[in-house]
C-alpha cells in the first residue's frame, strides 16, 4: 500500500511540476479544461441563470475534485496546499454544484460559483511559462483579468440581491447591465434600486468599485512598461526605450531585443 502510494504522489508530482512531454500535455489539458469552465460559468450565468440543467455541473465537480485530489496527494507540503486560498475557492466550488442535488439551488450559489474565476490566476502562472508573448504582455492581461473577475463578482451579487426585490432585474444580463453603467458613471437610470439594500449596495459600488475599476482600465490601456530596478534609487517600472531614470537620473542599460521593423 505504501510503495503504490509513493508511486501515485512520484507520477503526479512528476505530471504537475515535470518538463517532460506528457507533463507538458498534462497541464495544458488542465489549462484549458480551467478556461472552458470559467467560459462556461460566465455564460451559463448569463444564458441559463436558474439552472435548470445540473448535469453539466456534476461533471465538473467530479473532475475538480480529482485534480484537487491529484495536487493534494502530489504536493510537497499536503497541509499548506489545502489551506490555500485557491484550493478552498475549488472544493466550495465542488459543494456549491453538487448541494442542488440535496437541496434547493438557492440563488447564493451563483456568488460561490463565481469563485472558480479565482482559478484564472492559476492560468497566469501557467502561461508565464509557455508563453514568451504573454510574458511580455502580462500587466495588461492580468489588469483584464482583474476587471473581468471584479465585475463578474459584483454582478453576481447584485443579481443574487435584487433579483427577488426589483422588478428590473430579472436575469443576469440585467444584473451585469446595472453593474457596468454604475461602475462606468453612465447611469441611464433605466434601471434602478427601489429598496434601502439596493441602495446600500449601489453606494458601495459606487465608492469602492469606480475608482477600482478606472485604476484597472488605465492599467490596460496606459503604455507597456519594462520591469528594471534602477541600482540608485530602486524604481522599477521604466519605458521600454528609457535611457536614464526618470526618478533619479541615473544611466540605465535595460536589455533589449532591438527594433527589426
Amino acid at each position: 500500500m505504501a510503495d503504490s502510494l509513493t508511486s501515485l504522489r512520484s507520477l503526479l508530482r512528476e505530471l504537475y511540476f515535470g518538463d517532460s512531454g506528457r507533463a507538458r500535455i498534462w497541464r495544458y489539458t488542465l489549462l484549458a479544461f480551467d478556461i472552458i469552465t470559467i467560459g462556461y460559468f460566465i455564460v451559463s450565468s448569463v444564458l441559463d441563470p436558474d439552472r435548470l440543467h445540473h448535469e453539466l455541473d456534476y461533471v465538473i465537480a467530479v473532475v475538480l475534485l480529482i485534480d484537487y485530489l491529484a495536487r493534494f496527494i502530489a504536493a510537497e507540503k499536503p497541509v499548506q496546499y489545502a489551506t490555500s486560498f485557491t484550493s478552498l475557492a475549488d472544493i466550495v466550488v465542488v459543494v456549491s454544484l453538487v448541494a442542488p442535488a440535496f437541496f434547493e439551488n438557492f440563488a447564493f450559489l451563483r456568488v460561490i460559483r463565481m469563485l472558480r474565476l479565482m482559478r484564472s490566476y492559476h492560468l497566469l502562472r501557467e502561461l508565464r511559462q509557455a508563453s514568451g508573448w504573454f510574458r511580455r504582455n502580462e500587466e495588461i492581461i492580468q489588469s483584464a483579468i482583474n476587471l473581468i473577475v471584479f465585475v463578474f463578482v459584483v454582478t453576481a451579487v447584485v443579481y443574487v440581491a435584487e433579483h427577488d426585490r426589483n422588478d428590473a432585474i430579472n436575469n443576469y444580463l440585467d444584473a451585469l447591465y446595472f453593474t457596468v453603467t454604475t461602475l462606468t458613471t453612465t447611469g441611464f437610470g433605466d434601471i434602478t434600486m427601489t429598496d434601502s439594500a439596493g441602495r446600500l449596495l449601489t453606494v458601495l459600488i459606487m465608492i469602492f468599485g469606480v475608482a477600482l475599476f478606472l485604476r484597472l482600465v488605465q492599467t490596460i490601456f496606459r503604455p507597456n512598461k519594462v520591469h528594471f530596478p534602477c541600482p540608485d534609487c530602486g524604481l522599477s517600472r521604466h519605458d521600454p526605450d528609457a535611457v536614464h531614470c526618470k526618478h533619479c537620473g541615473r544611466v540605465l542599460n535595460i536589455p533589449t531585443e532591438g527594433d527589426w521593423s
